[in-house]
């Protein structure tokens, strides 16, 4: 074997192999070329030549966690409507009052390039000290072509500067914009007519999104969407049954998506879609918390299955002011009763799947080396602490950050 260039070694490590902690105690794990090249008991480490080496005594390395549903690039707050939710009115009522997504993107149409660039770095940075080493980044606060070319030029730029790996998600139909009140169909014909060429023809997209709901768009406008993406050979996810049961899970499966997200209202023979499809069903307790929501999501029905379930922040600045990994770990535990490895398995492998990252998300030879060190007893204390941070290193492609 050739010579490691990095051997991080006398750690305990948690692969998330098969989505289970699958400990190995007092291990090493060999980095060649930003690829995982060994992992093993430091009892049968292999006698080659190591470049440098990093003794870790006490302390834990898992997969560099990964944040598979964001909307960090974004302008402004909606602090308002927070209040007005406390005081009893309903997500439906305030956007169809004009609030809701529409706010945000006036905000973020108005906002300069430098401005959303200085803005979702610091939510980037706050993701970073937390472990993530992959992070999506959905558009869908602009609704017109040159504003969600701007996002996600401004998501692609963050990726090279922070050093993370970060996936782009187009989600043109997020929204009915207002300047197409009452002209939906309209609007998803410029999403695929126009929006989604000019992304492509430019390489700014990785996936495509949609938010099917009655407050947004029908199945049959989302499929248009989903037709569309595929002429262009986009993988699709979806924002699926949050807010009522409108056949977002099936909707999804019916295009082989690689996630559903939200999923609290899908019955059962949608939950039976995803398990057919192998599509992740991605769970967003920091939504459900914030909205007051209390429709569980069908985690019974979804383990019964065996449909991956992936955790994530869904950041963003009406529904999940939350821009903590560790926190929507915290919260899928304690509000959804994911088991501590089930939430470590959400964002890391299953989170992976979620972003059809087929090279990271566990620790395996051949793996990329996406790595987080932890200085903490076990890995189940990661949905444990709630306000402190145990990292101690992440490295992405075998690079420290």
């Amino acid at each position: 074997m050739p010579a490691f260039d990095l051997l991080l070694a006398d750690v305990d490590v948690a692969t998330m192999v098969d989505g289970r902690y699958s400990v190995i105690a007092d291990a090493g794990v060999g980095i060649i070329d930003g690829q995982i090249a060994w992992v093993g008991a430091m009892s049968d480490l292999p006698a080659n030549d190591v470049a440098s080496r990093i003794s870790l005594p006490g302390q834990w390395l898992t997969p560099a966690l990964i944040d598979c549903h964001t909307h960090l690039v974004f302008a402004g707050n909606r602090s308002a409507e927070f209040e007005q939710r406390l005081g009893g009115a309903s997500y439906e009522d305030i956007a169809r009052a004009g609030g809701g997504i529409m706010s945000t993107v006036n905000a973020t149409r108005e906002a300069r390039r430098d401005t959303l660039i200085e803005q979702t770095r610091r939510r980037l940075v706050i993701l970073r000290s937390e472990g993530c080493g992959t992070v999506e980044i959905k558009s869908g606060y602009g609704l017109n072509v040159d504003v969600e070319c701007r996002m996600l030029d401004v998501a692609r730029t963050l990726g090279v500067e922070s050093g993370l790996s970060v996936i782009n998600t187009f989600l043109g139909a997020h929204a009915v914009p207002t300047e197409f009140r009452n002209r939906s169909d309209d609007y998803v014909d410029l999403v695929c007519n126009e929006m989604m060429p000019a992304i492509a023809a430019q390489n700014l997209a990785d996936a495509v999104d949609a938010y099917c709901e009655p407050i947004a768009f029908s199945p049959d406008q989302v499929r248009r969407v989903f037709d569309c993406a595929a002429t262009l050979n986009l993988p699709v996810k979806l924002h699926a049954d949050q807010l009522s049961d409108s056949g977002g899970a099936a909707l999804a499966a019916e295009f082989n998506a690689l996630s559903a997200d939200h999923v609290e209202y899908t019955n059962q023979p949608g939950v039976e879609a995803l398990a057919a499809a192998g599509t992740v069903a991605v769970l967003l307790p920091g939504a459900f918390l914030t909205l007051g929501e209390t429709q569980l999501p069908p985690l019974g029905a979804l383990r019964a299955n065996g449909v991956p379930v992936a955790v994530a922040t869904d950041c963003n600045p009406g529904t999940s002011p939350v821009c903590s990994i560790r926190t929507a770990m915290a919260l899928a535990s304690s509000v959804f009763r994911l088991t501590p490895e089930e939430c470590l398995a959400g964002v890391t492998c299953n989170a992976a799947r979620a972003l059809g990252l087929a090279d990271r998300g566990t620790i395996e030879v051949g793996k990329r080396a996406d790595l987080a060190i932890w200085e903490i007893g076990h890995p189940q204390e990661l949905s444990y602490w709630l306000g402190s941070n145990e990292l101690t290193a992440l490295y992405v492609a075998g690079q420290r950050l």
